[in-house]
């Protein structure tokens, strides 16, 4: 067998010569970056701009910023300036998609296991509590001392574009971290801003809100025409909100928090496949709306509204808050007020300190205890790295210096300790980044399995204590994947209980789109105890793995239809296949099928023979040699 016998995770038809020599435009390469890059550059953009704005031209910035703004019919009317238009309007909808993204995760995502959401949940909360303990203790006696919240929250948007530009090479299971810890931490800055910093309290309006978000509930049931009904009802709720003296923003969390998630079922996908197949057939409008309607619908409202808002929030809502917020004052006299400000100085340990000590020290502990899950990755030198970027607080920081501090240049002084703060934090979580790539190079990564076979947890063909194991990193789509199965049953044929063999998932989903699918299957037959036979039906016919087949197959393998059914869609099934392909990322798999033997990753053919001699040659390499006299 030839050694060239794997697929690689990208294939391009395209000779690399002709590659090499093609030169990308501009948009392409900005289309490269991805939406969180662009936004976190956007975002650095606007906070730029804004503070040589206002030092350049403050009486322009301030006109900008100060002009007001009408709407209304007859006596009924609303005045807001254009900074508080986007602070209390714009900003809603910034808190919306924070608001559904938490709905999801507690729903569908990273909260729903507790043993899974326990450390970044803890890390979460020991980086709100511990900033706002700093930041007492130093403002203590300012008078600035119920601004303890502007130290409480990172800010999600430079969190995750810091990450994907000064990241470990590998950061998988760390943005995973982050983004579980910003969700919770995200909680906590609305609960806060809602309990804390709420003035003129009026609950009649409230009512009003409530039937608002009562019909937001019930517009789920409606059979058509949701849109409009969710808009008008979601301007209700804000200016309702906005009445009764709690900050309007929080209306977006509230809907947000009303709206449906659910993982796509697949009866409705079905039925999108056949409208779909139909208008192929018979391509009309009739048919075309059916089939457009039907597809959208597949995926939850939660869902479609976040991918609808987040480049709108990514690169205008995000940018203009910046641009309207951060126009901070740099003169001589006002960075000296700064540099021996209490405020100023509370604000810049609280977020870089705080964060650090909160998010890595809980974390730390953690792990000498033996709580919760980390996982192959997640070590605790990258959890230094992200508790650092923690200490980037600047949206809700920015937001909160607003409604906490009424003196302009106390105020001032704020978004000083704030931008300072980020700054400080983007550096520390570069250096301390860099030293552990130095510290860990990866000249040998990934020959090693990351994670030990674990019986209780892993897919094991054969007998427990075997001398012999490969573990299989794979894909049911893959073909080369089927030769290796083939290959590993002949060597099971003639070594017998002296091989164990494990399978692993890395679905290719950027070549085979069904892979993930499968995999997701397999997974819920093997709570059935079907996994292995389930197995070898997704391989017995690669070409057709769409959700009917899968359904097909199960009721062949006699399976428990309702329950198989509902263990697609669990949590424990997604996150047990979402595991093993952070693994696989870990240890840099980019090709399947990638094999382990005794530990050590297999780089050379795959036949039986091939195989037979790597694990023996591994036993003799594990024996330890005798000394000659």
């Amino acid at each position: 067998m030839s050694d060239v016998t794997r697929t690689q995770s990208t294939p391009n038809p395209e000779p690399a010569e002709q590659r090499s020599r093609t030169r990308r435009s501009i948009a392409e390469k900005v289309g490269a970056l991805g939406q969180t890059r662009i936004g976190a550059l956007l975002l650095l953009i606007a906070t730029v701009a804004a503070v040589v704005w206002a030092n350049v031209a403050s009486g322009s910035y301030e006109t900008l910023w100060e002009t007001h703004l009408t709407v209304g019919v007859a006596d009924l009317q609303l005045d807001f300036t254009l900074h508080a238009m986007v602070n209390d309007a714009l900003m809603a909808i910034f808190f919306f998609t924070v608001g559904l993204e938490v709905r999801r995760e507690f729903a569908i995502g990273e909260l729903t296991s507790w043993s899974r959401a326990l450390v970044p949940v803890i890390a979460a909360v020991a980086g709100l509590v511990v900033p706002a303990l700093l930041f007492l203790f130093i403002a203590a006696g300012s008078g600035y001392e119920s601004a303890w919240g502007i130290v409480i929250s990172t800010d999600t948007a430079f969190l995750v574009g810091a990450l994907a530009l000064i990241g470990p090479r590998v950061p998988g299971r760390l943005r995973v971290f982050l983004l579980t810890l910003a969700v919770v931490d995200d909680i906590g800055a609305l609960s806060i801003i809602a309990l804390v910093y709420t003035e003129n309290f009026n609950p009649v309006p409230l009512l009003i809100a409530a039937a608002g978000l009562t019909g937001v509930y019930f517009t789920r049931y409606l059979r058509g025409g949701r849109g409009p009904v969710y808009a008008t009802l979601a301007v209700i709720v804000w200016l309702a909100f906005l009445a009764s003296g709690v900050h309007p923003t929080l209306a977006g969390v509230a809907i947000a928090l009303l709206v449906p998630v659910y993982r796509p079922d697949r009866r409705d996908v079905e039925h999108a496949l056949d409208l779909a197949r139909t208008f192929r057939q018979s391509p009309n409008t009739q048919y075309a709306r059916a089939a457009a309607n039907s597809l959208r619908e597949s995926i939850s409202i939660n869902e479609r509204l976040q991918s609808a808002y987040a480049p709108y929030v990514a690169y205008v809502i995000l940018p203009l808050f910046a641009l309207a917020n951060a126009g901070v004052l740099l003169s001589p006299e006002i960075l000296a007020g700064a540099m021996s400000s209490p405020l100023t100085w509370g604000i810049v340990i609280g977020l870089v300190a705080g964060k650090f000590l909160g998010v890595f020290g809980s974390t730390a502990i953690l792990r000498l205890l033996r709580l919760g899950e980390f996982g192959p990755g997640l070590t605790l030198d990258r959890i230094a790295g992200g508790a650092a970027l923690c200490g980037i607080g600047f949206t809700i920081s920015l937001f909160i210096v607003d409604l906490a501090i009424d003196d302009d240049a106390a105020q001032n002084e704020a978004r000083v300790g704030v931008l300072a703060a980020s700054v400080l934090a983007f550096i520390i979580a570069t250096l301390i980044f860099r030293l552990s790539d130095a510290i860990h190079p990866d000249t040998q990564s990934g020959q090693t399995l990351l994670r030990p076979v674990d019986p209780q947890r892993d897919h094991v063909f054969g007998v427990a204590d075997a001398p012999y194991t490969i573990v299989e990193y794979g894909d049911f789509q893959c073909g080369f994947c089927l030769k290796a199965s083939g290959s590993i049953q002949e060597v099971h044929g003639q070594l017998g209980d002296r091989l164990r063999y494990v399978w692993r998932h890395a679905p290719l989903t950027s070549v085979h789109p069904n892979a993930l699918a499968g995999a997701e299957a397999a997974e819920a037959a093997s709570l059935q105890g079907k996994f292995f036979d389930f197995e070898r039906g997704l391989f017995a016919d690669q070409e057709n793995q769409r959700p009917s087949d899968i359904i097909r197959l199960a009721r062949r393998l006699g399976l428990d239809m309702p329950k198989f059914e509902r263990d697609l869609t669990s949590p424990e099934v997604t996150g047990r296949v979402r595991d093993d392909m952070l693994d696989a990322e870990a240890m840099g798999i980019s090709s399947v099928p990638t094999l382990f033997i005794n530990g050590r990753r297999h780089n050379g053919p795959y036949d039986a023979q091939s195989l037979i001699r790597a694990l023996e040659q591994s036993e003799q390499e594990a024996q330890p040699t005798t000394p000659s006299r």
